[in-house]
């Protein structure tokens, strides 16, 4: 019941060890702790000396550095004796109860062995009387003859009243005159033993006497402490009363048996029905059970000290378990079936509130017996909870409209969850306003569970949530619901379609925002600095980026990858969309080039459409992303780079098209090659800065090559062929000034603000010099 701390506090680095430490090199791995501690339990052991010769050579950096290792050497010390306990407690405490059984076995054989060596002895004094001769027959006459007339002895008449008056006191209940009698008789018994003061027979009757009033007293004191009457003083004092009888085990079982009777009959006045919910059912067996365990431990500690210690732990979590079994059945089952994680959460904080007033007064530990068998119940009502987000997400989301919003008038927000974004309320269409609601809740709810070690398993349920939403946001992108597939099976929640470019992007936003910012803030609930209340000071809110767990900052990784699922099916629908026409047929084959130079008019140089197509969806969604996307507009860039990526990655990666310009029967011609430089330096130029990664111009710069290459192959110059770069340029930025609306730049300048404009000129004429060659 008390804590034992470990003798073996002192701990250190060995020999060399610590050598190793400071010295920079590694210990090796596989060194156990045994091995480590081995020089500390030699019995010649010097600390002191041991201590000089390790710092005698060492500066200050050196000593801090074997402080600390003696530190965590010390912690490992300790936790692996108490995991040592632990693991041999139920051995141990089993032992311990049969041990005192035995005790109590051998004192009932010591007073049954003295009881029969007093009757043999009797026997063999009365054998040597009657065995004496004839011719003394008349002097032992005598002798009777002078007994009979002699007076008998104090003590022969106290031998002979002491049943009678041990009687009297059993029957008045005179418990302590009764236990001091028998003591008396004992004492008596003894000394007229070694003093023969009483003849063999009064002897043997006195210690027969002893022992049948011995046994009849601790029956009655065993029937007084078993009446439902019997409480307080009166059942510490039989119990007490058993324990000078000798018969400590029996009555210690006595005093637990008699708290749990009294339990039980309490217990019968609480009924689940009558209440309103589990909390209360929760709080009122809680009084009971706990009040009752600390009772049998303050009326044993009274009596018996430390002496059934073991039996006082087990008898204190068998009730624990108990009671841990009906807050189940009749106030968490129901909670947990439902999804009330909230109801769950209060009846397992009630049950741990009272459990840690128990702790607090005896050092006696049942939190963990409790938090284990709640567990199950309460994992129950976690995914009960999660899938009801689920659910009311998916039906919200086969109505949503897909515009952004701020937050409906009146809805509950958090001081501490809310998200600024530049000063403004996030925007979220309405599905996803309700998901992170909804998700505020579960945060709350979780949060006081962390000394179960579920926030783990919270942060798991809800990433599986956050990946259903976005598969149904997935599924509102047209033409995806035939192709997109979760990672847990086919999608096959309806959901509303985007039809717009504009609601296509809510659907990114909804995600972005979810995923980069207001999620991870919900998760700060479950850091260790929120719930001791550090997070409530606003002037320490800026500590929540630095304050995450790791197991934060990987979930926050996970959300991203979500998000980039979504943001790779939209890139791809939009390419494809660009690509094929509704036919099936592509609008980016190898015909587009190799059939210029087969016809004979005179060619008006503008870029293909399907690049043009590119350009205006980019600078479309580009003006309608700088609305929706504001503070964010790094995610907004990006995604625009990726559906650039997209279409050039397809052009790179298409065999069929490079197998046609590379190796068909129609050579790539120079009115070809000159529609495809003329192709690539258009994406060029509109994509620096934008709309173009470094990857995708170093990927544009390679098919460009690898089609100056195919060209080469037919024996001609591609510098032969080819404009100027002025050309190319002029005729792009025509182009592009048409679509965007924009004035170009004069006199052919280039934008000096771009960061890509001077690698862009570069590489191109750096592919002209090297196809050329």
């Amino acid at each position: 019941m008390a804590s034992a701390k470990s003798s073996r506090s002192r701990a250190s680095a060995p020999s060399g060890a610590h050598q190793a430490t400071v010295g920079g090199g590694e210990q090796e791995a596989g060194v156990q702790l045994a091995d480590k501690l081995k020089i500390f339990k030699t019995d010649n052991f010097d600390p002191d000396a041991y201590v000089q010769s390790k710092c005698q050579t060492m500066n200050e950096k050196e000593i801090r550095h074997l402080c600390n290792y003696l530190q965590d050497l010390k912690k490992a010390s300790a936790e692996e004796m108490r995991k040592s306990v632990y693991a041999n407690y139920a051995a141990f405490i089993r032992t311990s109860k049969e041990i005192s059984d035995l005790e109590g076995e051998l004192l009932s054989i010591k007073n049954l062995l003295g009881a029969q060596t007093g009757l043999i002895r009797g026997l063999a004094e009365g054998v040597n009387i009657d065995s004496l001769s004839a011719g003394s027959e008349g002097s032992t006459e005598n002798d009777i003859s002078n007994v009979e007339d002699r007076e008998p002895s104090e003590l022969e008449k106290w031998v002979e009243e002491f049943p009678d008056m041990l009687e009297v006191l059993l029957a008045e209940r005179r418990v302590d005159e009764a236990l001091d009698a028998l003591d008396e008789a004992e004492r008596l018994a003894a000394d007229a033993k070694q003093k023969q003061t009483l003849g063999t027979a009064d002897l043997s009757s006195l210690q027969n006497a002893i022992s049948d009033h011995r046994q009849k007293f601790a029956d009655q004191l065993a029937e007084a402490a078993c009446q439902s009457s019997t409480r307080g003083v009166e059942l510490r004092a039989a119990a007490a009363a058993l324990k000078r009888l000798g018969d400590g085990p029996r009555a210690h079982t006595l005093l637990l048996s008699a708290h749990d009777q009294r339990l039980q009959y309490n217990m019968q006045v609480i009924h689940p029905t009558n209440t309103s919910y589990g909390g209360a059912y929760t709080a009122a067996l809680s009084q009971q059970v706990f009040s009752a365990i600390a009772q049998a431990l303050n009326d044993s500690q009274a009596v018996f000290g430390d002496e059934y210690a073991s039996e006082l732990v087990i008898w204190s979590t068998m009730q624990a378990e108990a009671f841990a079994h009906l807050v189940k059945r009749y106030a968490l089952a129901s909670s947990a079936a439902a999804g009330g994680l909230r109801a769950a959460v209060e009846c397992v904080q009630i049950a741990i509130g009272y459990c840690s007033l128990l702790e607090a007064c005896w050092r006696l530990s049942l939190s963990s017996v409790l938090l284990k068998l709640f567990r199950p119940s309460v994992e129950q009502a976690l995914d009960a909870n999660l899938r009801r987000i689920e659910e009311s997400t998916a039906a919200l989301a086969a109505a949503d409209d897909w515009l952004l919003s701020y937050p409906p008038t009146g809805a509950r927000t958090s001081n501490r969850t809310s998200t600024v974004v530049l000063g403004v309320q996030p925007k979220l269409s309405s599905s996803a306003h309700r998901f992170y609601l909804m998700v505020q809740d579960f945060f709350e709810d979780v949060g006081p569970l962390l000394s179960m070690q579920l926030g783990g398993s919270s942060m798991d349920g809800l990433l599986k949530v956050f990946n259903s939403y976005i598969s149904l946001l997935i599924n509102a992108l047209p033409s995806s619901m035939e192709e997109e597939t979760n990672l847990d099976g086919p999608v096959s929640k309806l959901v509303r379609i985007a039809e717009t470019e504009t609601q296509q992007l809510a659907l990114l936003a909804n995600a972005s925002l979810l995923a980069e910012d207001l999620l991870p803030r919900a998760v700060m609930k479950l850091s260790p600095l929120y719930q001791s209340g550090v997070m409530e000071d606003p002037r320490k809110r800026g500590l929540e980026r630095n304050t995450r767990m790791p197991e934060q900052r990987e979930w926050k990784k996970k959300l991203q990858r979500s998000v980039d699922r979504l943001r790779d099916s939209f890139c791809r629908q939009h390419a494809l969309d660009l690509i094929f026409t509704e036919d099936g047929d592509t609008n980016l084959g190898a015909d587009m080039y190799l059939n210029m130079d087969m016809n004979s008019e005179e060619q008006e140089w503008t870029p293909s459409p399907i690049f043009q197509e590119l350009y205006a969806k980019l600078n479309r969604m580009a003006s309608i992303a700088s609305d929706i996307f504001v503070g964010r507009e790094r995610f907004a860039t990006l995604l625009m780079m990726r559906l650039t990526e997209t279409v050039i990655l397809w052009l790179s990666e298409d065999q069929s098209f490079w197998e046609d310009i590379e190796e068909g029967q129609r050579p790539l011609g120079p009115f070809g090659l000159q529609q495809f430089y003329l192709d690539m330096q258009f994406v060029i130029l509109y994509g620096q800065g934008r709309f173009l990664s470094r990857h995708v111009h170093q990927v544009i710069v390679d098919i460009i090559e690898r089609a100056m290459a195919a060209f080469s192959a037919t024996g001609m110059n591609p510098d032969s062929v080819l404009p100027s770069d002025d050309w190319f340029f002029d005729v792009a930025q025509e182009t592009i000034s048409r679509i965007s609306g924009k004035a170009r730049f004069g006199n052919g300048e280039r934008d000096s603000n771009s960061p890509t404009a001077s690698i862009s000129a570069q590489s191109i004429s750096s592919v002209r010099s090297h196809g050329s060659s």
